[in-house]
């Protein structure tokens, strides 16, 4: 009987009738509340799991809290692209609350191994990080928390005077507010009188772009180590100014799961985090266990998922002395939905996760010192054995390209890493790092373990399947230089400190202290990552701007090919307004300006015909259906939000009716376009024989090819022909195929447009899928091809890495006056990979200038 007892409680609970529960279904009712602190009705109008919490509701309540109570503060620590406030309740016992400031400087100073022998630990306590809905449609968690912020407010009695007497605890019950909010107002706005549970029925099925991500759709659950996000960067930030010991992380999955917790699979621990952080993690699981069987509901555990990439919020923390917690529930995802166990209800799904917020709690006090001496210890050993290593610093930099480097640096200062730019020049190992482009790491410093995990490269793995990406090797995301210095290259170069700074404005790069005023024609080299935002700006202007397609040299200075030529002869907009815009660009984005004042240059002269007019482009994009939502939000935060450049976004269920010849450039994310109408292919047709530019990634290659667009053969996955394997094997294998993440070695026709602005011709790109393209018979028509063993960094089959050799990543087709752009891989992966970019930006603005007898046809 006593086996079928959590069975029976599991079929209770998710059968629930559809009347409204109250809060005694999910509160212990072993204590008692303190009637001054609102219930989530009082302040929100409806019972928990009655409505999905939108995130208006969630800031009017927890601030009500914050009024009602002494045990808690609300705290603003920023506000997202749409403005939503992102905040905190921090929770603790009033005694603590007076000395708050107090306990955020010990506990810092717990990291500090310079410091932290001095504390005594014993009276310390913990600090708990919650953190919920990080993917906004798994909104059982941001509701959950609703409950756990009553919960410490109102409760009386010895437990929860434990909890808060030994904790602080930092609420953070929305870290996606705006995909909180998306997906609140699906289901609400879809929800029945009478609750449908049809997995069919629309307000289970949310649209395009869905609640799981942002607003320029990114997962801020892979943001959080290159916090390209300000959702990512407001977090990080207060993360670092409190390191927590425990960051739980809230999730949900499929309906007809159940409830899984860490540990994740033992193997797929990345090898920077300690085998005492495993330990930990499996102590506190078993208060999970423990509050999951007290109410019957099923649960699992190291069976799924993974600890390896530290951009995953139940990751990052374990590569800064704490535990990280990946919490996942099956989802309703409406109000109620079938599933393989019965009725899947919203407030069954809050339930869960509140009774392991609580358990989390519980753990910490438990744990509480054995948590606060694993961090410092982590810290201490961290650093000693980067004492202990003959490596002593890190430079990486470009020859040409400050604000690249620059982004990489800031990017790291944003993880508490402390780098440092050059004073003077250096050589090392025959590469040349100028002083305003090159950076250096110190790698005897508290953060010792991080710098290695960001870069170091690994191409052998103890598991070869992976939850996430299996690299990310920052210098090569930004096609940085990069070597590593031993103790006396460190004591034999000058270097001062960076600060940290989310503006590219500083001083320029180029040899003019004050830009000098032309008569005849303005240059703009190509090479840094800003030119393009400075390109768009004066077109903006009806600037008239040329790019050189072949070198030019003057008064000792080489403009390499894309460099941008200004000529004040042909310019309807006055030369004096054409010099202040270039002053203020070239001091607001840090890029190089020169002044030339003779079309009399070497290689090339100012008036040659291979420095070609560029047309202004008019960029439309597809969206909605079959595309992914993920690569169109990285396009358009990239244009929109990076460079300022607009971008129409047309959604597919619109689009056989659209006129394209308002724009001159498409792009088509990775996806499905199978919605387009075959009048529509006919008129794309047309479009690109008249000058039309397509650039297409990935799959949407596959539809161009099937329309005849383009002519296109790829690879498929490989295929097992060794015989016989047993049953069990088989998810292992088809895993071990999977191209999750990795790092890939191209050579680039620097010459080609597609080419322009990159210093040398190897490129790493990040590849991830087994789409692979065959080259083209047209020997020019592929301005960018994996090497033969390109593997650089992460994990692939030794059958992926033979088919990838030598294929094309780019291939350039012509069709009448218009090019087509095939990227085989995505350069704009989540925002990080800056070493990319420009073949993109290069594709928009230089495709049309690509010859004809170069293309494929």
């Amino acid at each position: 009987m006593k086996k079928l007892l959590p069975l029976l409680a599991w079929y209770l609970f998710t059968h629930l009738s559809q009347a409204q529960v109250d809060l005694s279904y999910y509160l212990p009712n072993v204590v008692t509340y303190d009637p001054k602190v609102p219930t989530p009705e009082e302040i929100m109008g409806h019972e928990v799991g009655e409505w999905h919490v939108t995130h208006d509701k969630l800031v009017y309540y927890m601030k009500a809290i914050a009024d009602a109570s002494p045990r808690a503060t609300f705290m603003e620590i920023g506000v997202t692209h749409e403005d939503r406030q992102q905040f905190w309740l921090i929770v603790t016992s009033p005694t603590h609350h007076n000395r708050l400031e107090e306990i955020r400087q010990q506990h810092v100073q717990l990291t500090d191994p310079a410091k932290s022998g001095d504390l005594d630990i014993s009276s310390m306590p913990a600090v708990v990080l919650q953190g919920f809905s990080i993917h906004g449609n798994e909104a059982s968690a941001c509701n959950a928390a609703v409950l756990a912020a009553y919960f410490y407010a109102a409760a009386q009695g010895p437990l929860i005077n434990s909890i808060l007497d030994n904790t602080v605890i930092l609420i953070d019950p929305a870290f996606n507010p705006d995909g909180v909010n998306r997906f609140a107002s699906w289901v609400n706005t879809h929800r029945a009188k009478n609750l449908v549970s049809d997995p069919n029925n629309i307000e289970q099925n949310e649209m395009w772009p869905r609640g799981r991500t942002n607003h320029y759709n990114f997962d801020l659950n892979r943001d959080w180590l290159m916090a390209q996000q300000p959702e990512s960067r407001n977090r990080v930030y207060h993360f670092h100014r409190w390191k927590p010991n425990i960051v739980t992380d809230h999730h949900e999955m499929g309906p007809n799961s159940t409830f899984f917790f860490q540990p994740g699979i033992p193997s797929r621990k990345n090898p920077n985090t300690p085998d005492e952080n495993v330990r930990l993690t499996t102590a506190i699981a078993q208060f999970h266990a423990a509050a999951l069987d007290s109410i019957g509901s099923l649960y699992y555990s190291e069976e799924d998922f993974d600890d390896f990439f530290y951009g995953k919020g139940s990751t990052f923390p374990d590569v800064q002395g704490a535990i990280g917690i990946l919490f996942e529930q099956a989802s309703s995802r409406g109000h109620s939905q079938e599933s393989d166990n019965g009725i899947l209800t919203f407030p069954f799904t809050i339930k869960n996760q509140f009774n392991t917020i609580i358990s989390t709690v519980k753990a910490a006090v438990a744990l509480r010192e054995e948590l606060l001496t694993y961090q410092r210890d982590f810290y201490r050993e961290a650093l000693s054995e980067a004492q202990s290593n003959a490596q002593k610093g890190i430079v990486f930099g470009s020859q040409n390209d400050s604000n690249r480097a620059w982004e990489l640096a800031q990017l790291l200062l944003r993880q508490q890493i402390n780098v440092q730019q050059l004073e003077d020049d250096i050589t090392v190992s025959n590469t040349n790092y100028p002083a305003a482009s090159s950076f250096v790491v110190p790698t005897d410093q508290p953060q010792s373990k991080m710098i290695k995990a960001v870069f170091e490269t690994m191409t052998t793995f103890q598991d070869s399947l992976f939850y996430d990406i299996s690299t990310w090797t920052l210098p090569l995301a930004f096609n940085l230089n990069y070597d590593n210095l031993d103790a006396r290259q460190m004591g034999s170069i000058a270097t001062k400190d960076l600060a940290l700074s989310e503006s590219p404005e500083r001083s320029t790069t180029d040899d003019e202290s004050v830009l000098a005023k032309s008569t005849y024609a303005y240059v703009v080299p190509w090479d840094d990552y800003y030119a393009p935002k400075a390109l768009w700006q004066l077109m903006e202007a009806d600037v008239r701007v040329k790019v050189a397609t072949e070198p030019i040299l003057h008064e000792g200075k080489r403009f390499e090919r894309g460099a941008l030529v200004i000529p004040l002869g042909i310019q309807t907009t006055g030369a004096d307004l054409i010099y202040s815009m270039l002053n203020s660009l070239r001091a607001s984005l840090s890029i190089p300006v020169h002044s030339l004042n003779t079309g009399n240059t070497q290689g090339v002269n100012l008036g040659s015909r291979t420095l070609e007019i560029l047309e202004k482009p008019a960029i439309a994009m597809l969206v909605e259906d079959g595309v992914s939502s993920y690569d169109a939000g990285e396009i358009w935060h990239l244009l929109d939000n990076r460079f300022d450049i607009p971008i129409s976004r047309i959604p597919m269920r619109i689009f056989n009716r659209v006129d394209l010849n308002r724009y001159n450039t498409l792009i088509m994310a990775n996806g499905n376009y199978g919605r387009i109408s075959s009048s529509k292919v006919e008129e794309i047709t047309k479009w690109v024989q008249k000058g039309g530019r397509i650039i297409a990634f990935k799959g949407a290659n596959s539809w161009l090819a099937a329309q005849s667009l383009i002519q296109l053969t790829t690879n498929g996955t490989p295929t097992d022909t060794t015989g016989r394997k047993d049953y069990q094997d088989l998810r292992e294998y088809r895993g071990a195929q999977v191209t999750g993440g990795a790092i890939f070695e191209t050579d680039l026709d620097t010459s080609h447009p597609i080419g322009f602005g990159y210093e040398d011709r190897s490129v790493p790109v990040f590849v991830n899928s087994n789409l692979l393209f065959q080259a083209p018979k047209n020997p020019y028509a592929t301005p960018l091809k994996f090497t033969n063993r390109p593997l650089l960094s992460g994990y692939v089959s030794e059958e992926n890495l033979e088919r990838i050799g030598n294929k094309a990543a780019v291939i350039v087709s012509a069709n009448g006056r218009g090019r087509i752009i095939s990227f085989s891989f995505n350069p704009n992966f989540r925002a990080f990979w800056y070493g990319t970019n420009k073949l993109f930006l290069n594709a928009i603005f230089f495709g049309n200038l690509i010859e004809s007898g170069s293309a494929a046809r």
